[in-house]
């Protein structure tokens, strides 16, 4: 028999578990990879997240664990008492500001405005004092004027300095000093021509006086109510409470006291050395903030209800005195040259019947500042302006007799003339000086009080800043210790 071969078929093994070709029939070829070609077109794609919506789901993410909770508390912590210290120091820089403003700046260009106008009331009187003495004319008289002037325009030249450029105030000072320069031009005519013996001289005077009366007057009353508008706005803002750092100072404190009852519920410890720290140096800026502030206005209310109140009624009762005594004089320069008719049909000296109104506001400004007067000291000169104006009256009620009887000379030597004659400028002289000495005694009382009042207030801004940032630390180290504990 022949041999039988017998040939077997195997089945193929299956891939190795490396092997880089794809499963399939073995022996065949690799059927190539096709490449990414991105969405196909004309398919929608959802908009790309920005950056901060990114930013707020790891902040959520974060938000779910203890450790990323403590962080917030901690960054919102530090962020609002760094914001307290920053408003705190803002809002009293602001009011330390205007507190300086109106001691060193609003009050005393108040002042000077109030001293143009006396200054140049005065000069009006002191030559038409001048104009009735004629040819006497007395060196005192002379000199009274001229001083006068000089400090007019030496008061105008410091207010034309602290004025703000093409302000109200800086107009009106330059109209001040244009009128001034025709002012003393008609009074030198006048004295010139009232030498020689000329009537005349009594027209330039008039003009003079009516230059002043009508022109120079108004405007410097107007610039002493813009710089007084201009105290009291000092004044309300350096006296506001800054409300914005108050209630900021509370929502801190809240916020602190808040954290620390979180830390003591999870873990049973009664104090946190940082966040006490910062909630002790929050208590104490708010303090101090309330306490500095009070302090301040208690200051700067009494500066103004006994320095400035009293100070703008004892101006006004000196301006009063001085147009008054201007008055009086021009009564018998005009000889009744000028009239004016009453609502009662009657015809008067106009000079006299404005010499009535003056004295009138000089008694009500008197009273009002006997009032005010709240020591002896800015009592007793009041009581002298008084007894003054009242001696004033009665004599004026004696050379004005004379002078509607026709006595011209004892007239003049009622107002006018020496002691023995017991003149009106006596007690008007008298009246000026104890109005001065009031003024001065309540520039005194003002500048004491609104010192203090600003004193109140030093160091606070830099104080609150440098606490606000311990304090600050101060949260953020507590809550650093609490995320130690989680490492």
């Amino acid at each position: 028999m022949g041999e039988v071969t017998v040939t077997s078929t195997s089945s193929a093994a299956p891939p190795a578990p490396n092997s880089p070709d794809p499963p399939g029939v073995a022996g065949l070829p690799a059927i190539p990879s096709q490449p990414d070609r991105g969405p196909a077109p004309g398919v929608p794609q959802p908009p790309r997240r920005t950056a901060f919506a990114e930013g707020v789901d790891q902040l959520r993410a974060a938000a779910t664990t203890e450790p990323g909770r403590l962080r917030i508390i901690g960054a919102l912590l530090a962020a609002l008492v760094v914001a307290f210290g920053a408003v705190t120091a803002w809002q009293m820089t602001d009011r330390s500001s205007a507190a300086d403003d109106v001691l060193h700046n609003s009050q005393p260009l108040s002042s000077a405005a109030a001293d143009i106008y006396s200054s140049l009331a005065d000069a009006n009187t002191a030559a038409s004092s001048g104009f009735l003495a004629g040819g006497d004319e007395t060196a005192t008289s002379r000199a009274r004027y001229q001083e006068d002037i000089r400090n007019a325009a030496a008061k105008l030249s410091a207010a034309a300095t602290n004025s703000e450029p093409d302000s109200e105030s800086a107009t009106t000072i330059a109209d001040l000093n244009k009128l001034l320069s025709e002012y003393t031009g008609y009074i030198e005519r006048a004295r010139a021509n009232n030498r020689l013996g000329f009537p005349v001289g009594g027209s330039y005077l008039r003009l003079a006086n009516e230059t002043m009366q009508d022109k120079m007057l108004p405007q410097a009353e107007k610039l002493y109510a813009k710089e007084n508008q201009r105290l009291r706005s000092d004044y309300a803002d350096a006296t506001s409470y800054p409300w914005a750092a108050i209630g900021l100072g509370v929502t801190v404190l809240g916020a602190l006291v808040w954290a620390q009852r979180r830390n003591y519920r999870r873990t049973n410890r009664v104090l946190n050395h940082g966040l006490v720290a910062a909630t002790a140096t929050a208590t104490i800026v708010l303090l101090w903030l309330v306490a500095g502030q009070s302090f301040a206005r208690s200051g700067l209310n009494d500066s103004y209800d006994h320095g400035i109140r009293s100070l703008n009624v004892l101006h006004d009762a000196r301006i009063a005195s001085l147009k008054a005594r201007g008055n009086e004089n021009l009564t018998l320069v005009a000889r009744g040259a000028e009239t004016v008719e009453l609502a009662d049909g009657k015809v008067v000296d106009a000079y006299d019947n404005d010499f009535e109104g003056d004295m009138s506001t000089l008694g009500k400004g008197l009273t009002e500042a006997e009032r005010l007067a709240d020591d002896q000291a800015g009592r007793q000169p009041v009581a002298s302006a008084v007894g003054g104006m009242e001696e004033w009256k009665s004599r004026h009620e004696e050379a004005q007799a004379a002078y509607e009887s026709g006595d011209f000379q004892q007239a003049l030597a009622r107002v006018i003339g020496d002691k023995s004659d017991k003149p009106t400028g006596e007690c008007f002289d008298n009246v000026d000086k104890a109005l001065k000495t009031a003024i001065g005694h309540e520039q005194t009382e003002f500048q004491q009080s609104a010192t203090d009042g600003r004193d109140a207030m030093t160091g606070l801004p830099l104080g609150a800043a440098a606490l606000a940032v311990l304090g600050a630390a101060g949260a953020v180290l507590g809550i650093g210790r609490r995320l130690s504990e989680y490492r």
